[in-house]
């Protein structure tokens, strides 16, 4: 049997040990695994991640950050490590079993815990993602949101995590090899997406099939993806909607749970080895592949062809060929799609860009036929309404005593006044008595209360609201946080209001500023705490010698200006 449809290793135990290790498990200290660990997880265990038996320990973790190989030599471009808070390290010690359980308390695996580390997550970024540059979502993530230990080990598998959406469509390495088995198929090309396919990418894919003289496998990631990408159900009903484009029997969808890292090179040649695991011989890999967009100096992360240049570097090893993405233009003479190196002398070329695409969606303009499928638009259209009756958040930030929650309630009138949409004040003073009673004024309660105003406001959205938001917020890093939830589901206006500390202590009618030079309040943002200034808001509006009215009204009209309400 041809090596790619040989089932490969997977890391469960049979259904009978299953049963009775779950119930061995029962007593094992538990660690809830976040949604980027329940992706890696479940690569783990079903032979995606071959040849990991589970999270790197220390010393491959170190190698695999240096040299992308495990300490045997295995190649492995990407650190897979449990992350977890100090205060769960401190519960664990190597040589004992935990459980891994998904976020509803089901037991997936148990790990033999082997290593417990610090990591240098400056290195980690560095060597990883080629900057400890923030502005790099995994960096950002790494920083921010993963825990400050890691723990490695090998995992023994219970039972998959659940998915109730889209079944038929999930399929893990050996179900894969299995149906390629099933077919006949001997050559299989896998495209890579987290975007909607439009007829740029069926031209590009077909092409790539029938060079390769294969077959072709739709393989996009429905794990988690760059924040602001479109939500994969949305993705998959557009995929679904394209396979009859493609000849019958020739084409195959299935969807990969990945946890991306938007790790450019490393990452595409990540993306190889797992296909080759799951039976690919031929992998397409595009131009800025898994790129994270612009650095903090505004330029692009990663060079336009260094991923395709580290992938043709290892493909032998790997065992699997690359395929170019050709750039495919669409030529108005010809009425057809041509590489943009092949396209005919004096043509007129014609090419909608993703912003001009979003651009469009968003203010309801037409997207040609030649541009994409109408049940892919029609889909689109469904989840992306224009701008003007999508929800969206205000969130006001500025010194106690800046004015935030005066002018946040002029501006609550005035949209109510307007009409069409719900709209909800979360005011500091609101959150603090209705949501956060319980929570007192540590840098870390506060930003729990922070991250609670965002996710009600991200909900409000979400569901075609209005969401105003007037906490100090002080922490650029808990700001962002907020911002990725809510721009998940619609637009995010930073509004900084910024009075000056002098003005605001004059306006002190609490007397809390007194208070806090007085030292008996303790962390006071602009005395004793710092506040970070946001770099680049949607408004920064001044209130000293401007009235409330005035305020309020300079974000209706920001408001105007990026189409959230009508003009």
């Amino acid at each position: 049997m041809a090596s790619n449809l040989a089932p490969i290793p997977e890391l469960y135990v049979s259904y009978e040990s299953a049963q009775k290790l779950k119930v061995e498990a029962g007593n094992l200290i538990s660690h809830d695994l976040t949604p980027r660990q329940i992706c890696d997880l479940e690569l783990l265990m079903n032979g995606g991640f071959n040849p990991l038996k589970g999270f790197l320990t220390e010393e491959d973790y170190n190698s695999v950050v240096e040299t992308m190989r495990t300490k045997d030599g295995a190649l492995w471009p990407m650190p897979i490590t449990l992350d977890v808070s100090e205060k769960f390290a401190e519960t664990v010690e190597p040589g004992q079993d935990i459980a891994l359980r998904d976020q509803e308390g089901v037991i997936l695996a148990t790990m033999t815990v082997t290593d417990k580390w610090v990591p240098n997550k400056a290195r980690e970024a560095e060597k990883v993602f080629g900057a400890d540059d923030s502005a790099h979502p995994a960096v950002n993530y790494l920083h921010n949101q993963a825990g400050n230990v890691y723990l490695g080990g090998p995992v023994t598998g219970i039972q998959q995590p659940v998915h109730y959406d889209f079944r038929a469509r999930r399929d893990t390495p050996n179900e894969l090899r299995a149906y390629f088995r099933k077919m006949g198929w001997r050559k299989i090309v896998a495209f890579q997406t987290r975007n909607p396919l439009h007829r740029a990418h069926q031209e590009l894919t077909f092409r790539a099939a029938k060079e390769a003289q294969a077959n072709l496998l739709i393989h996009p990631v429905v794990g988690m993806t760059k924040p602001g990408d479109v939500d994969h159900f949305t993705r998959v009903r557009c995929y679904e909607a394209v396979l009859d484009k493609y000849p019958s029997s020739t084409t195959h969808l299935s969807l990969l749970n990945l946890a991306m890292r938007m790790a450019g090179p490393r990452e595409a040649l990540w993306h190889a080895i797992i296909r080759k695991n799951h039976g690919l011989t031929h992998f397409i890999v595009g131009r800025d592949h898994a790129g994270p967009g612009n650095n903090s100096q505004g330029k692009d992360f990663y060079g336009p062809y260094d991923a395709q240049e580290l992938v043709r570097q290892h493909q032998e090893e790997v065992g699997i060929e690359m395929v170019d993405f050709k750039h495919m233009v669409y030529v108005q003479e010809k009425a057809q799609y041509y590489p943009i190196d092949e396209v005919p002398e004096n043509s007129t070329v014609l090419n909608i860009s993703g912003t001009e695409l979003r651009r469009r969606l968003a203010e309801g303009l037409e997207i040609p036929e030649w541009f994409s499928f109408p049940e892919v638009v029609k889909e689109l259209r469904r989840t992306k309404p224009p701008r003007a009756k999508q929800g969206f958040t205000v969130f006001f930030t500025g010194f106690s005593g800046s004015g935030k929650s005066t002018i946040a309630n002029a501006l609550m009138v005035k949209l109510m006044e307007m009409g069409g949409r719900p709209v909800t004040l979360l005011d500091g003073d609101i959150v603090r008595k209705n949501l956060s009673s319980e929570l007192g004024f540590s840098k870390e309660h506060r930003d729990l209360n922070i991250r609670r105003i965002g996710y009600v406001a991200s909900e409000i959205t979400k569901n075609g609201g209005i969401a105003i938001c007037a906490p100090i917020a002080p922490y650029a890093t808990t700001r962002r946080a907020v911002r990725e939830d809510v721009e998940s589901f619609g637009a995010f206006i930073e509004v900084h209001v910024a009075t000056s500390i002098e003005e605001c202590e004059k306006r002190d009618r609490k007397g809390l500023y007194k208070l806090a030079r007085e030292g008996k309040i303790k962390e006071f943002t602009g005395i004793s705490d710092p506040y970070d200034v946001p770099e680049s808001p949607e408004l920064r509006v001044e209130t000293e010698g401007t009235d409330v009215d005035n305020c309020a009204h300079q974000v209706i009209l920001k408001l105007e200006q990026m189409g959230l309400i009508a003009g």
